[in-house]
């Protein structure tokens, strides 16, 4: 579903991305991992639309999308959520779902003026699958809250169910799990198994927790120093040696156990 081709981007002299290629398959959840500085963030942004790269190109679905801004992104199904949740804090949290797709008629001055029994049906239709999203993500009890009241772990679950407000091909997600205890950490988990699962959602998603990126993500991609280091099951890159590198500092003599790479 996209493919990156020697892809670069550089501020001034440090280059963030340096030449990486890579391909995330359709229906696949695919772990994007790294020590911090790795440049995981650059690439989602570059991919995301958010910087221009320097160099190289983004496909989705065999098309060139390079460069395009992120409203253009949205519209062709690639969504991108963030380590701090980007909610509106005094709307409600169905409030927040509904205000998720693009185009309505309410939008529009005219519409609401000489159109109201248009833009009321438009609401319902928003009200009821808001309200579907919520029951999916067992988020009933805030349905009514206002985002800004929610837990951490809630609004990474609120940022979830943006994405399953419109059409999404693929989403990414950027460090979902960042200060999320670990009972919501299970229930997210368990969300995006079902969107993959039972919706065909494709998911890329940066992750420093391995025990969460192996129980949701085959393949994991390394990133070190704005290069692709490695590729594989979360077990091989957990025993390789580049990788225990990378994160550790550590060569063959002091080798950790596979389990202590995070």
């Amino acid at each position: 579903m996209i493919v990156v081709e020697n892809l670069s981007k550089h501020f001034g002299g440090i280059k963030a991305v340096d030449n990486v290629s890579l391909s995330i398959a359709p229906g696949s959840i695919t772990g994007l991992i790294g020590p911090n500085g790795a440049g995981k963030t650059t690439l989602f942004n570059v991919i995301a639309g958010l910087y221009k790269p320097t160099s190289g190109r983004v496909l989705l679905d065999g098309q060139d999308i390079t460069g395009l801004p992120p409203h253009d992104l949205f519209a062709r199904g690639m969504l991108r959520t963030f380590q701090i949740a980007h909610e509106f804090s005094t709307l409600t949290v169905r409030e927040n779902l509904m205000l998720v797709p693009g185009g309505q008629s309410g939008e529009r001055l005219m519409d609401a003026w000489l159109r109201p029994a248009r833009v009321r049906a438009e609401e319902v239709e928003l009200r009821r699958k808001a309200d579907e999203v919520i029951e999916f993500l067992q988020i009933s009890q805030v349905a009514g809250e206002l985002a800004g009241n929610l837990s951490g772990g809630q609004k990474k679950l609120l940022e979830l169910g943006r994405t399953m407000m419109v059409d999404a091909k693929i989403v990414f997600l950027d460090e979902v799990g960042a200060g999320v205890n670990r009972t919501l950490l299970r229930t997210i988990g368990d969300a995006i198994q079902r969107l993959n699962r039972e919706r065909g959602y494709t998911f890329c998603m940066i992750e420093h927790d391995m025990d969460f990126i192996s129980r949701l993500c085959d393949p994991v991609i390394v990133m070190a120093e704005g290069t692709v280091l490695a590729t594989g099951t979360a077990e091989e890159v957990r025993a390789n040696d580049e990788v225990i590198e990378a994160y550790l500092g550590t060569g063959l003599k002091n080798r950790p156990r596979a389990g202590a790479v995070s």
